[in-house]
């Protein structure tokens, strides 16, 4: 007669919850622990709109693409032509997107808001909508916006994002980026806000519309009335 083997009955092994070992558990809520510190980091605005001391500015910060000179423009300068002697001989003339010389020269007696920008600067797109909006609001006490546009491809690239924003003051392709360089600027964005006699009245990089509203009204020609 054949001997049957022994049986032994073993039980069955589970984890902490179902299918689940302990250390699975705690290396899976590891990763939800890192995830939720990632999320709030990437959605905490950087700046404090918050009242009191050591309030942080919530502006965007200024994109610097060249090192900062010496010493730049100041406000009580003279605001340098945007036609620019060269090496060779010749003269570089900066131009709107139709091809018109821009020239200081010719807004005398206006209030000039000159914005050095880039499309593709995140900073100044943050700020395009308040320069739009001004431009429109104080064309008619006297203000002029100048955009010049500095390490664009071309002026077509430049035209577009005009037209898609309806930005309707004026824009000038600084291709050679000789006028940059004459301004002395380091970074985008940088503003200029020039007196009607032509002396610069304040420089400043990014700016937000209460700021801009004080600069514009501070240099409009005398006797214009500033837009509600």
């Amino acid at each position: 007669m054949t001997q049957r083997p022994g049986f032994t009955h073993r039980t069955e092994r589970h984890g902490l919850v179902g299918p689940f070992s302990g250390r699975q558990l705690v290396a899976a809520f590891g990763a939800v622990v890192v995830a939720v510190i990632v999320l709030v980091a990437v959605t905490t605005p950087l700046g404090n709109t918050a009242d009191g001391p050591g309030t942080v500015d919530p502006r965007p910060t200024q994109y610097i693409i060249g090192p900062a000179p010496q010493e730049g423009l100041q406000a009580g300068d003279l605001a340098p032509e945007f036609e620019v002697p060269l090496d060779d001989g010749s003269t570089y003339q900066l131009t709107d997107l139709d091809g018109r010389p821009i020239r200081l020269a010719d807004l005398r007696g206006k209030a000039v808001w000159v914005n050095f920008w880039a499309s593709w600067c995140p900073p100044c797109q943050q700020e395009t909508p308040i320069i739009r909006e001004l431009a429109e609001r104080y064309r008619d006490a006297g203000l002029v916006v100048v955009g010049i546009a500095v390490q664009e491809t071309s002026p077509a690239d430049i035209r577009a994002y005009a037209e898609r924003f309806n930005l309707r003051y004026t824009i000038g392709f600084d291709a050679s980026g000789h006028v940059f360089r004459r301004y002395r600027v380091f970074g985008l964005p940088t503003q200029f806000f020039i007196r009607p006699d032509g002396v610069i009245d304040a420089v400043g990089k990014t700016v937000d519309e209460a700021t801009a509203v004080a600069r514009i009204e501070a240099i409009l020609p005398e006797g214009s009335t500033p837009a509600p």
